[in-house]
């Protein structure tokens, strides 16, 4: 084997593994992306919880931290 050829094979070695490297760092891509829309969801719903417990909690007669009377 010529020094030609053993280039040769390293350089299409480097490109297989370039060609493997590109489709995970896709891969990773696709699931970071996907992961961040699920956090604002998330993170959405979380908002609109805290602002329907706070209504509830102020629609409810009386003190809400006092304790009951059988304390």
């Amino acid at each position: 084997m010529s020094d030609l050829d053993a280039l040769r094979e390293r350089i299409d070695g480097l490109e297989i593994r370039l060609a493997y490297q590109d489709e995970s760092i896709e891969t990773l891509n696709q699931t970071i992306t996907a992961q961040w829309a699920q956090i604002d969801r998330l993170t959405r719903q979380i908002t609109e919880l805290k602002e329907r417990l706070q209504e509830a909690e102020s629609n409810v007669p009386g003190a809400v931290n006092e304790r009951p009377p059988h304390y």
